[in-house]
């Protein structure tokens, strides 16, 4: 009992809880919102809802996520790589655009619930990064569950940050400036290498950006629950989830990961979070993940980090991926630019 309650779920996160309100308020009715709301019923809500077995549904929610970058034209240049340090080898793209500073750079790491999702799923997202920054931008194709185990992901991530500090779109060359950003998955990936790198003397980040970021493997924040009914890309993969009782939900979790799903290395926001590069979270205060960046930035603060928390009303789980339908993602973008220019990352 007491090693699930503490070695497992971990200890309560629930003085990290503040009253919050969006930094920005949208319209849940504009035709964007709309438009997104149709896209996620018919991608993620009936999908979830039909008949087939769980690795067809996997496999058909891998294509789907893959259609989102092969379907557009993009005004960028993709150029597939692989990283390689200490033997291990990480496929991925490096997304650039013209006059782009190859000594700027951004490791991008995407997100997908740790199973779906690639380089070319998030290419929306990493053109952005590339035309508001004018850094070069590499995504790594770490490996996915359930055919590889869940640390596979960070040992890749880690090899992938050697690397980048030493490699360039144009071949060996050392970094200037390095930002290091993630979505949902690749947030709590981003957040868990600001870590391993102060813990293991490797150079950090000049700044680390998550978007929608994972925080807590525990599934331990208020809004989960809360937010249930406003989050319809994450209501399809929780809703399972949340009718198992949280230590039993914990022990079938570490059954699965083959780690404790309250190890930093999984739930970044329980480590220790000082002495970290400045740090910027952008969240729906409408998701699920909601408190999971909130949780992270008070107790971030609280341990003297620089770290801020931006949140836009009625969107939804990463919604910078819809930068074709939604204003706000664009909004999204130009925040994180001057993040980044105020860290001497963007040009």
């Amino acid at each position: 009992m007491l090693f699930t309650k503490f070695g497992l779920l971990g200890k309560s996160l629930s003085k990290y809880d503040r009253d919050q309100s969006p930094t920005f308020e949208t319209d849940p009715n504009s035709k964007g919102a709309k438009a997104v709301e149709a896209y996620l019923h018919e991608n993620f809500i009936k999908p979830a809802n039909a008949d087939g077995s769980l690795s067809d549904k996997l496999s058909a929610k891998r294509e789907r996520f893959e259609s989102i970058g092969l379907s557009r034209t993009f005004d960028a240049e993709f150029k597939v790589v692989t990283a390689e340090y200490s033997g291990l080898k990480v496929t991925g793209e490096w997304t650039l655009v013209k006059d782009a500073d190859p000594k700027r750079r951004i490791l991008y790491l995407h997100g997908g619930a740790f199973t779906v999702g690639s380089a070319i799923s998030h290419r929306a997202i990493t053109t952005n990064l590339a035309k508001k920054t004018g850094c070069a931008v590499f995504a790594p194709n770490y490996r996915l569950m359930p055919e590889n185990d869940r640390i596979t992901s960070v040992e890749d991530c880690r090899a992938a940050y050697r690397w980048i500090l030493g490699h360039g779109p144009g071949g060996p060359g050392e970094v200037e400036k390095l930002a290091i950003i993630g979505d949902s998955a690749g947030g709590n990936l981003t957040l868990v290498m600001a870590q391993w790198a102060r813990d293991n003397g490797v150079k950090p980040a000049d700044a680390i950006i998550g978007l929608s970021p994972a925080t807590d493997s525990t599934f331990s924040a208020p809004s989960i629950r809360r937010n249930f009914g406003t989050d319809l890309m994450l209501r399809p993969l929780a809703g399972p989830l949340l009718k198992i009782p949280r230590p039993i939900l914990a022990w079938l979790s570490w059954k699965q990961l083959k780690i404790r799903p309250a190890n930093p290395v999984i739930s970044p926001v329980r480590g220790n979070l000082a002495d970290l590069p400045p740090t910027l979270l952008q969240a729906s205060f409408h998701e699920m993940l909601f408190d999971d960046s909130a949780r992270y930035v008070t107790k971030a603060k609280s341990q003297g980090a620089d770290a801020t928390l931006q949140s836009w009303s009625h969107m939804c789980h990463v919604w910078h991926i819809f930068d074709e339908l939604l204003p706000e993602a664009h909004q999204a973008f130009d925040e994180i630019a001057s993040f980044l220019r105020t860290h001497g990352v963007a040009d």
